[in-house]
Order: structure tokens, then C-alpha cells, then sequence
């Protein structure tokens, strides 16, 4: 498959190599703070998940599909680039910079043993938002020499989402973690991810993320149910 250019209609809203967080500011309500992680039994599920999720008012999807053919996740990828631009959401892809660069993603999310996002970077554009997991202050800070623009830290507690779990932070782990980022004169936007629900967010946000990551969370559910778990999200950044 080959790679074409990366969507350029939008400007990268995280700023080149994480050097602009006003989008990702705990205390304030900028709904980009929230980035829903697809999720659902068939693909189908994931691509009605996400039309839910951003008529609902997230505007950050990450398509993430595991096990699947790679013309079946091209044309899910395609479909979630209309339903996005329809809702005016950003939309990267997990993984995959073959599938982010076909279907005109906004960027990319890289695992530690994925793509590195330097190689990433090069096969998109200069304006793609590159992510990458990270577990410890080292992983960070390799992302940070490898130009992300931010970083999915976590788990924060246990999670049934991912196979192979590094182990659990806590709060006091995003605590340590961003602490010594701070010290170090790092800033670049921290997503807390893994296992979170809507009573840990208040504490997350005032230990510094700047932003957090859900799936189970707005994967089920009624409408109603969904909007009003994005709005406590959006509280807990404000108190």
C-alpha cells in the first residue's frame, strides 16, 4: 500500500513537536482534551461508535482496529475521515501510517514498538499529529527526543482494552512522571489513558494531564448517558 500525503486541511492543533499546549489546558473546557479511543465487537460497531461519540461533542477520535484485513481497515479509516469533517473532529489513526496516509488522517498514534514517529513523520506531513504510548519517565522522554506531539500515558489502572498491559501508574505515577517532565523544563501535552472513569478525572487533571483518553467509557450507553459523561469530563477540568 502506498502512502499519500496526510490530511493538510487542518492545522496541527497540538502544535509541531508538542511546543504548543494552549489546546490541551486542564482548566478550561476545550473538548480536544478528550480523545475517544474506538472501540466495539465488529467494525461496524467501531464506525457507529464513533459517529455516536462525535454527535455527542468529542472532537479527537483514534480509529484503533486489531486483527483486521488491511482493505477492510482502509475502508473503515475512509469512513471515519467523513463522519469526522461532518463533526468537525480530528481524527488520527492508530498504528498504521499506511491507512493514516491513504484516507487523509490527521496524524497518528505509535505504540513503543510501532512505527517510530521520526519514520512516522517523514511518510506524512510536517503538520501531522504524531502520539505515542508511553509507561515511564524514559519512554517519555524518548518520545520527546523523537519530536510527538504529545503523549498517551498510562495505564492509569487495569484495562481489559489492550492485550498486553505495561504495568499500572496511579495517580501518583502521572504525579512522579509529569513532575520530573516539569523539572526537566519539558512541556508537552500528557493523555492519561487506561482503565479511567469519570470519578478519576478530577484528580488527573489536577496532577497536570492535559488531556485524557476513554473508550469503554463512551463505547455504551444511551445518548443522553454518553453526552452526559463528556460533560462531567469537561467539569472535571474546570474544578
Amino acid at each position: 500500500m502506498s502512502v499519500k500525503t496526510a490530511n493538510t486541511r487542518k492545522k496541527n492543533p497540538l502544535g509541531n513537536k508538542g511546543a504548543d499546549t494552549r489546546y490541551l489546558t486542564p482548566k478550561t473546557q476545550n473538548p480536544i482534551a478528550i480523545q475517544y479511543i474506538s472501540q466495539g465487537a465488529t467494525i461496524a460497531d467501531h464506525i457507529t461508535n464513533i459517529e455516536n461519540v462525535c454527535k455527542a461533542g468529542v472532537k479527537w477520535v483514534q480509529l484503533r482496529l486489531k486483527k483486521v484485513e488491511l482493505i477492510d481497515y482502509l475502508e473503515a479509516a475512509k469512513k471515519c475521515r467523513k463522519i469526522c469533517d461532518t463533526y468537525g473532529a480530528i481524527f488520527i489513526i492508530n498504528d498504521n501510517v499506511g491507512i493514516a496516509g491513504e484516507s487523509k488522517a490527521d496524524g497518528i498514534h505509535v505504540g513503543l514498538t510501532d512505527t517510530n514517529p521520526k519514520e512516522a513523520r517523514k511518510q506524512l506531513t510536517e503538520n501531522a499529529i504524531i502520539g505515542g504510548t508511553a509507561n515511564t519517565l524514559e519512554d517519555c522522554l524518548q518520545h520527546i527526543k523523537d519530536g510527538v506531539d504529545y503523549i498517551g500515558l498510562g495505564p492509569f489502572t487495569f484495562t481489559t482494552t489492550k492485550d498486553k498491559l505495561s504495568p499500572v501508574l496511579g495517580l501518583e505515577g502521572y504525579q512522579e512522571i509529569i513532575g520530573q517532565l516539569k523539572k526537566q523544563g519539558h512541556q508537552i501535552p500528557i493523555i492519561a489513558i487506561g482503565g479511567i472513569q469519570i470519578k478519576d478525572t478530577e484528580e488527573l487533571f489536577n496532577v497536570g494531564v492535559s488531556g485524557i483518553a476513554v473508550s469503554s467509557l463512551l463505547s455504551s450507553g444511551s445518548d443522553n448517558e454518553i453526552k452526559n459523561n463528556i460533560n462531567e469530563i469537561k467539569i472535571a477540568m474546570t474544578n
